[in-house]
């Protein structure tokens, strides 16, 4: 591409001149204008090119799984979009897609192989990215495919402008600090939020577990903590552009800064700090064994009024067992003590959970613990799923129970999930709703309460990113509806206007140190122009006196 300094192009009326003499006056008088067709139907100006210029095609991103590979993707958009890149919708019209997997189902799995043959007969370029690729890399159907490790998202630009050159790369590693494995690409890095209200900050990649029916593992691999003073400084750039809710995500929460000497009350209680009043922070999952050696001060934490009382808490089984085959490194009197001392000491908190059906060593009576907890605490919010055996993990090579009877299982514990409804004592109760999304109707907005309850409001564009209050006058089995009480009760967080949708996080700053460093770079010209012209003139001046 040509300089763009000026001078050193010749003007073409002197290449002209130079070399014609006369000859080109002579021919203007042989010259008629020609009208210019202008094509209506052409919005966007295509580059016609031989070879592929970096940063001019589009990219399609697809995600699977948890929130901490939805921040990857958003990361991955944000350096795409910044290198010139355009991000999306349209997967058709897209030249590249990146599919960024989830390896704990089989399912998810399933779904990830079948958007690769689908790519593939539409003849597009291929990158794939997180934990299918990550821990299985020998996979068949990988083969020939881009792969970008899930700790090497912030090389995404290299891999994709290789892959559109027709490349196959293979980008994997692992960051290290000071010879301990760090938690991968930095949290400063340009990103295109989902939605521009949440920001979703990855504390901490990996854990210290080995659940031996978990895959995860060997893709996220040993814990890694970002510092402290990293993730507070996401937090504050996030709230600066508008964003007004925020989650922390991680393959387990309580497990951050084992590795670097810091405890999870600490970071919270800095990052609670930053929350400006009225915007809120949510906590992700936590296994109970790292957890329980906090439970004082994370009780004080879920009790702030700019942190939601949820905790995300995975009990899997209720059988000691199970529980032991699961190397899950807990028995349900733990999981019984976090639950009950968080409810003692956090009125209303909502405890989420998960179970798994059907692992292979459960038996009947086993399962009917689990039943027995369930029924008991009535989590109002319970992740029921069958157990999938992952390749190469111990469970795998264990004789599984019939499928039959995994399916059974499943729909007995469904069934009583069903038989409760846990906001039903919320009926006629005033609360204050941090309104963040749109239902999957598009009906209505949905915010969330202190407990992170579900709660529907008007779709009124006036309520979106506000603190609104509402009495709730109807409630489900997986929400409650709210009426709004007053327009005077809708406040907006103490926080700047959110960045519009797809605009790169981080962009405006740097646009806006561009601007100033070149409106700095021409007064120090001017300066330097009027000084020599003033010296110039004292010169000429005194020649003329001589």
């Amino acid at each position: 591409m040509p300089s763009a300094d000026s001078s050193l192009i010749d003007d073409i009326e002197d290449i002209v001149n130079k070399n014609s003499g006369d000859s080109r006056q002579e021919n203007k008088r042989h010259v008629v204008p020609k009208a210019k067709r202008i094509n209506k139907q052409t919005k966007e100006e295509s580059i016609q090119a031989d070879s592929i210029i970096p940063g001019t095609q589009k990219i399609w991103l697809k995600t699977w799984g948890c929130s901490h590979n939805n921040s990857d993707s958003e990361y991955m958009a944000g350096q795409l979009a910044s290198y010139g890149y355009k991000i999306t919708d349209d997967s058709d019209s897209a030249d590249l897609w990146l599919l960024n997997s989830c390896t704990v189902k089989n399912p998810a799995e399933d779904h990830f192989r079948n958007e690769i043959k689908k790519a593939r007969e539409k003849q597009k370029k291929i990158v794939v990215a997180g934990c299918v690729p990550q821990g299985q890399p020998r996979t068949d159907y990988l083969q020939g495919l881009s792969v970008i490790g899930v700790q090497q998202i912030d090389r995404v630009t290299e891999v994709v402008e290789e892959t559109l050159k027709g490349h196959s790369v293979r980008l994997y590693g692992q960051k290290k600090q000071e010879g301990r494995k760090a938690g991968g690409a930095p949290l400063g890095l340009p990103k295109i939020r989902k939605n521009p209200l949440i920001e979703i900050i990855a504390i901490n990649t990996g854990c210290l577990n080995q659940c031996t029916y978990c895959k995860t593992k060997h893709a996220r691999g040993e814990l890694g903590s970002y510092p402290p003073e990293e993730i507070v400084d996401r937090a504050k750039q996030s709230f600066e552009e508008g964003v007004v809710e925020i989650w922390l995500t991680s393959e387990d929460l309580g497990a951050y800064g084992h590795d670097i000497g810091v405890t999870l009350p600490e970071l919270l209680w800095k990052l609670v700090e930053v929350i400006p009043e009225g915007a809120r922070m949510r906590l992700g999952m936590t296994n109970p064994p790292y957890i329980l050696e906090h439970l004082e001060e994370m009780a004080k934490i879920l009790q702030h009024p700019r942190v939601y009382s949820f905790l995300h808490v995975p009990v899997q089984s209720a059988s000691d067992s199970v529980l032991m085959d699961m190397k899950r490194e807990y028995c349900q009197a733990d999981f019984r003590h976090v639950a009950d001392f968080l409810k003692e000491r956090v009125p209303g908190v909502t405890i989420a959970t998960d179970v798994i059906c059907g692992f292979p060593t459960e038996t009947e009576e086993d399962f009917g613990e689990t039943l027995k907890l369930v029924e008991e605490y009535r989590f109002p919010s319970l992740f029921i799923n069958q157990f999938f055996p992952r390749p190469g993990t111990p469970a795998a090579k264990m004789p599984r129970i019939p499928a039959q009877q995994v399916k059974q299982r499943t729909k007995k514990i469904s069934e009583l999930f069903h038989t409760y409804r846990p906001y039903d004592h919320k009926m006629n109760e005033v609360q204050k709703v941090l309104v963040t999304e749109i239902s999957h109707d598009q009906q209505y907005f949905v915010g969330h309460n202190k407990f992170y309850d579900q709660v529907l409001v008007p779709k009124n564009e006036n309520l979106m990113g506000k603190m609104v209050t509402v009495q709730i006058v109807e409630t489900g089995k997986h929400f409650l509806k709210g009426r709004l009480l007053s327009d005077k009760d809708v406040v907006r967080p103490d926080v700047p206007l959110p960045l519009k949708k797809g605009q790169v996080s981080g962009a405006p700053v740097l646009i806006q140190n561009e601007k100033n460093s070149n409106q700095h770079i021409v007064m120090v010209i001017s300066l330097i122009a009027v000084l020599v012209a003033v010296i110039w003139r004292c010169y000429g001046l005194v020649l003329g006196a001589t």
